[in-house]
């Protein structure tokens, strides 16, 4: 089973950007769909983010599309987030996660492998 840290957040003013790196270690990283998810204070855990096994094809969050990316280094077990345009509202912990099979899912409850959390806080 994989192993998943976050890094990359921090306190940034509205209008910035980011990029979040997630790191696997395990076993075989490139048979795993990779996600972001996110989660503000009082709020239920949202879809950011998803990225297929090669990297082929994304999906995306209504509320952040044209401005995050999703991007995975098969050879350095990794998955980022770039997010450009922050916004107070994307302050969040923001969550990587994997799973099996090849759907792009936006839920969950699907992804069984979760990191511990990065904090990014965006202010006006």
């Amino acid at each position: 089973q994989v192993q998943l840290v976050e890094s990359g957040g921090g306190l940034v003013q509205a209008g910035a950007s980011l990029r979040l790196s997630c790191v696997a270690s395990g076993q075989a990283f490139s048979t795993y769909v990779m996600g972001w998810f996110r989660q503000a204070p009082g709020k239920e855990r949202e879809f950011v983010a998803a990225v297929s096994r090669t990297g082929d094809s994304a999906r995306y969050g209504d509320s952040v599309k044209g401005r995050f990316t999703i991007s995975r280094d098969n050879a350095r077990n990794t998955v980022y987030l770039q997010m450009n345009s922050l916004k107070p509202e994307d302050t969040a912990v923001y969550y990587c996660a994997a799973k099996g099979g090849f759907a792009l899912a936006d839920a969950s409850e699907m992804y069984g492998t979760w990191g511990q959390g990065t904090q990014v806080t965006a202010t006006s």
